[in-house]
């Protein structure tokens, strides 16, 4: 993770080297089962003009960012995946004013990549996962 000078800033360079490999893997087998319903609800929450950056936060247990999208074991999954928009982590102050721009320019085209903020143990942070191709 990025940490800038502004202390409220949490920022990822897009899978930095800090996140744990084992960790890294046991997200993507997850990440496999609800890929495309994290897709659609990228494209929906975009169409929709609800924002051009979305977020699913993903945890093994509750937290209270965005909504409720796909429960642990709904599609054969092991992390609860939550629906959230960039503006909501502007307001919670988990991105910091300072470092607006900076976050929207390394955000991957959420055509191909799903952006994660990733919630596990002592680790938060955004992780990049590419959608499967058709």
């Amino acid at each position: 993770m990025i940490n800038h000078s502004n202390e409220n800033v949490l920022l990822d360079d897009a899978n930095s080297y800090d996140v744990n490999k084992e960790l890294m893997g046991i997200i993507s087998s997850d990440f496999v089962n609800v890929a495309d319903t994290l897709k659609e609800a990228s494209y929906q929450i975009r169409k929709r003009g609800f924002s051009d950056f979305p977020i699913f936060v993903a945890s093994r247990r509750d937290v209270p960012i965005g909504q409720l999208l796909i429960g642990v074991d709904e599609m054969g999954n092991k992390w609860n995946y939550r629906a959230s928009l960039f503006d909501e982590f502007v307001q919670r102050e988990l991105i910091g004013e300072d470092s607006i721009e900076l976050w929207k320019e390394n955000f991957k085209k959420a055509d191909e990549y799903a952006c994660l903020f990733v919630v596990h143990g002592d680790f938060a942070g955004f992780v990049y996962i590419p959608y499967p191709e058709d």
